[in-house]
C-alpha cells in the first residue's frame, strides 16, 4: 500500500459565509472526524487538491493528512463538487484505527480482456457489471484496487464476485449474505444478431414462403352474415 500525503490547515470560522470566503480565496473547507478526537474543521488549497483528485488512489487509499504539520491517517469519505464548474466544494475525512477493520469501496482493474478468447471472438460483447466492490479489511491491508484477470474468458462465461482473487486479509461482506448476493462482475455474451444466426432452421427443414407466412399469421375472416 502506497503512502500518500495531503497538507491542510485548521480553520476557526464556520458557516456558509465563511465557506464562501474560503472558496473565493482558493481554499476548500473540510472536516475530519472519527476516532477519539473531536471533529476538526480544516481547509485545503484547491489547486493542489484538484490536481491530486484526478488520481484513482485519492479515493481508495489511506491518506496522511498533515494539519498544520501534525499528521493523522484518514480516508476520504465524501467529496462535494460544483454542479458545473471544475471546483471541489467540500471534503469529509474519517480518522482510522490501525487495529480496527474498515469497510470501503475499491475500484476493479480488468486485465487481459483483449487477449482472451472472448475478446478475440467477433460478435462477443464483454460487459463490466461492476466497476468497484465493497471490501472489509484492516487499514494495513487496504488495496488501492483489485485486479480481475480475464485472460481465460470465453463466450458465455460469467465471472462472479466469489471468483475474484483477493489480497491477503481482504474479504467481501456481500458473500456472507447468501448466494443471491454473489453478483456478476463480468459477462461475455454473443451479440443479439449472432444469437439469432445460431438459431437458423436445420438443413432440410421447409421454410414457408413469405406469402404463406403472412397468410398463416393473418386472423381468420369472419363468416358472412345471412340476409
Amino acid at each position: 500500500m502506497s503512502e500518500h500525503q495531503l497538507n491542510a490547515s485548521a480553520r476557526k470560522d464556520e458557516g456558509k459565509g465563511a465557506s464562501r470566503r474560503l472558496r473565493h480565496a482558493g481554499q476548500v473547507p473540510a472536516i475530519v472526524y472519527g476516532g477519539t478526537a473531536a471533529p476538526e474543521s480544516i481547509q485545503v488549497e484547491h489547486n493542489h487538491l484538484w490536481h491530486i483528485s484526478q488520481n484513482e488512489w485519492f479515493y481508495a487509499s489511506i491518506l496522511t493528512l498533515n494539519v498544520d504539520g501534525k499528521g493523522q491517517r484518514v480516508l476520504l469519505r465524501d467529496m462535494q463538487r460544483h454542479p458545473f464548474k471544475q471546483q471541489i466544494m467540500h471534503l469529509d475525512f474519517q480518522r482510522i484505527n490501525e487495529n480496527e477493520a474498515i469497510r470501503f469501496n475499491v475500484p476493479l482493474h480488468f486485465l487481459n480482456q483483449e487477449k482472451s478468447p472472448a475478446g478475440k471472438t467477433a460478435g462477443v460483447i464483454v460487459t463490466h457489471e461492476l466497476n468497484e466492490i465493497t471490501i472489509v479489511c484492516l487499514p494495513r491491508n487496504l488495496p488501492e484496487f483489485i485486479e480481475v484477470d480475464l485472460s481465460a474468458l470465453t463466450a458465455g462465461d460469467i465471472v462472479h464476485m466469489s471468483a475474484l482473487k483477493l489480497p491477503e486479509g481482504v474479504t467481501l461482506p456481500a458473500l456472507k449474505l447468501g448466494k443471491e448476493h454473489d453478483l456478476a462482475v463480468v459477462i461475455a455474451k454473443h451479440a443479439r444478431g449472432q444469437e439469432e444466426d445460431t438459431a437458423a432452421p436445420e438443413a432440410g427443414a421447409e421454410v414457408p414462403s413469405t406469402k404463406a407466412a403472412k397468410a398463416a399469421a393473418a386472423p381468420a375472416a369472419a363468416p358472412a352474415k345471412k340476409k
